[in-house]
């Protein structure tokens, strides 16, 4: 397992992979720890479809505006999310009254009462709201592929409603992202250049007010 700050500083979204395959157990210890993802009281609103055949990568190209890698990587994920806030309430609940997280079954049905409240919502507020959890899951993600030695591309290129549409996603999901994952080529630059530059922390840091700071050259 690589140390974390090594795995964050060596990271790249990749473009460039090799032939060689992701195995399922190599795809299964990635999202073991994705599972673990923080979201808002719990409710993991993620599902991800991963695209491994060259039929359905093709596909998945042809909404992504063409891009080669999606082809190009051994696997491209959609990233998903349930925008329904209920969907898996009840179990969470249930799993947190049973673990004595909360005291007592009153306090888990006035949770579910909230997040009925939240499932209201209107349909913009909700497609917020997955998106803020997921987008947590996709990095994770994008982590544990590292750790393995796995490659990926964050990718917000295509065309959500013909996404739904060719992979019959039904209604009630938000197209978060695509990601896509292979190893990386021994010369791909996106690996061996040095990092692209990235804002200081006293440009992006305010502390106690939002006092406006001067911008660095990059």
């Amino acid at each position: 397992m690589t140390d974390f700050n090594t795995l964050v500083e060596t990271r790249r979204s990749v473009h460039d992979y090799t032939d060689e395959p992701l195995s399922e157990d190599t795809i299964e210890s990635i999202f073991e720890p994705v599972r673990l993802s923080p979201s808002g009281y719990n409710l993991q609103p993620w599902e991800f479809l991963v695209l491994q055949d060259a039929e359905t990568k093709e596909a998945l190209r042809e909404v992504a505006y063409d891009q080669a890698h999606v082809t190009e990587a051994a696997a491209a994920v959609v990233v998903l999310g349930n925008t329904d806030p209920a969907a898996h309430a009840k179990p969470v609940f249930d799993d947190w009254l049973e673990k004595d997280y909360i005291p007592n079954a009153e306090v888990r049905d006035q949770l579910l009462e909230n997040v009925d409240g939240m499932a209201a919502m209107a349909e913009s507020e909700r497609r917020v709201w997955t998106t803020r959890s997921t987008a947590l899951a996709a990095m994770t993600l994008m982590y544990a592929a590292w750790d393995e030695g796995v490659a990926t591309c964050p990718m917000e290129g295509f065309d959500a409603g013909a996404l739904m549409q060719t992979f019959d996603i039904p209604e009630g999901y938000e197209p978060v992202m695509l990601i896509t994952m292979g190893y990386p080529a021994d010369d791909t630059p996106d690996i061996d250049n040095e990092r692209k530059a990235r804002r200081p922390v006293d440009e992006i840091v305010h502390f106690e007010s939002f006092d406006p700071v001067e911008e660095t050259e990059l």
